[in-house]
C-alpha cells in the first residue's frame, strides 16, 4: 500500500517527505494542520508525519492532507535500542488506532518526565543556574515537566548573563554548532554518553519491528548514519530482525552516507525512504523535503516496485 501511493505520486515530481514532528512529539513545533499546509506550500505531494513514540498527529494529518490533495501515509517513530545502541525505528502504514501506540506513549512521557527532573542538576553541574520557570516558559503548555535539552539549550542560550559563556559560544550564530543550535546541544550534553544523559528504558529493536508489524505496517530504520556512526556493520545484523526499509535521504546524511545505505538496501532488497526530519524551530536549517534525493522519479519508483 504505501509503496503503491508513494510509486504513484512520484510518476509527477520527486517531492516527498516521510519525516517530520509535530508537537505530539516532546521537540516538535507545529499541529498537524500546520504541517501539512507548509508541504502545501513547500510543494511536498507525499507526507507522513512520524512523531516521537506517538500515533496522534495522523488522525488530524489525514483529514487536512486530504483537503489541500496530498497523498498521506500514517507514521509513528518509536525510540529502541539494539545491543546497548538507542535507536529510531519508523513505522509506516500502521494502524493509528491500535492501544499498544497509545501505552507506549504514556509509557515514555513517564519516563521523560523523570529524566527531565535528573536532567535540572546535571545542567546545573556545568556551571549554570537555572529555575523550573524558566523551563516550563519555554515548554509547551502540553508538555510541561518534560525538559528536553533542547529546551534547556533554548533557556540557557537566551539569558544575557551566558552571552559569552565558552561552553554555548559554539552554538550562536556563526558558530561551529549554530547550524541547528538546539539539537546541536542535545545532541552535545543530553544524549547517549553525554554528561547530562539521564537514561530512559526503551523497547528492543525486535519488540518496536513486531509492533509495527503486527499493526499492519511497515518498519524502516530511521537516520543509521547518525544513530550507528562509526558501527555501520550493525546495519547487517539488524536487517534479519525484519526491517522493510532504511532511511537512506536525510538531512544528517552526506552523500557518500546516503550511498552506502542505497547499496545496502539494494543489497537485501529493502526499500529505502527519504525524510527530512522536520521540527521547526528545534532544526533551524532542516527544511521540508530537504532530504537530499539525488535520485530522479524513474530511479525512485524503480526500487519502489520491489516491495
Amino acid at each position: 500500500m504505501i509503496v503503491d501511493t508513494v510509486s504513484k505520486v512520484m510518476k509527477m515530481k520527486n517531492y516527498i517527505d516521510l519525516h517530520m514532528h509535530s508537537v505530539f512529539s516532546d521537540d516538535g513545533e507545529f499541529t498537524p494542520a500546520e504541517l501539512v499546509q507548509r508541504c502545501k506550500e513547500a510543494g511536498v505531494k507525499v507526507m507522513s508525519i512520524a512523531d516521537h513514540n506517538s500515533a496522534k498527529a495522523n488522525v488530524e494529518a489525514k483529514v487536512e492532507a486530504e483537503k489541500v490533495g496530498i497523498q498521506y501515509i500514517t507514521g509513528i517513530e518509536i525510540d529502541c535500542t539494539y545491543k546497548g545502541v538507542n535507536l529510531h525505528l519508523l513505522g509506516y502504514g500502521v494502524d493509528e488506532t491500535a492501544p499498544v501506540f497509545a501505552e507506549i506513549e504514556e509509557n515514555i512521557r513517564a519516563q521523560e518526565v523523570k529524566a527531565s527532573l535528573e536532567r535540572l542538576p546535571l545542567t546545573r553541574n556545568l556551571g549554570f543556574e537555572i529555575e523550573v520557570s524558566e523551563l516550563n516558559a519555554i515548554a509547551d503548555i502540553n508538555k510541561r515537566e518534560i525538559w528536553t535539552g533542547e529546551v534547556f539549550a533554548e533557556v540557557l542560550l537566551a539569558k544575557a548573563e551566558y552571552l559569552d559563556h565558552e561552553l554555548l559560544l559554539p552554538y550562536r550564530t556563526g558558530g561551529s554548532r549554530g547550524d541547528n543550535p538546539y539539537v546541536n546541544f542535545y545532541w552535545d550534553f543530553y544524549a547517549q554518553g553525554r554528561p547530562c544523559y539521564s537514561t530512559l528504558v526503551f523497547p528492543d529493536l525486535n519488540e518496536a519491528i513486531n509492533m509495527i508489524h503486527v499493526n499492519g505496517g511497515k518498519a524502516v530504520l530511521a537516520h543509521p548514519g547518525k544513530n550507528l556512526h562509526g558501527q555501520f556493520e550493525l546495519f547487517d545484523e539488524m536487517v534479519l530482525l525484519g526491517l522493510d526499509g532504511v532511511e537512506v535521504f536525510c538531512s544528517y546524511h552526506s552523500e557518500e552516507t546516503a550511498k552506502y545505505f542505497l547499496e545496502r538496501a539494494a543489497h537485501y532488497s529493502l526499500f529505502f525512504t527519504c525524510g527530512s526530519d522536520y521540527h521547526g524551530k528545534t532544526k533551524p536549517s532542516v527544511t521540508l523535503a530537504g532530504h537530499g534525493c539525488f535520485l530522479d522519479s524513474d530511479d525512485v519508483m524503480k526500487q519502489l516496485e520491489l516491495v
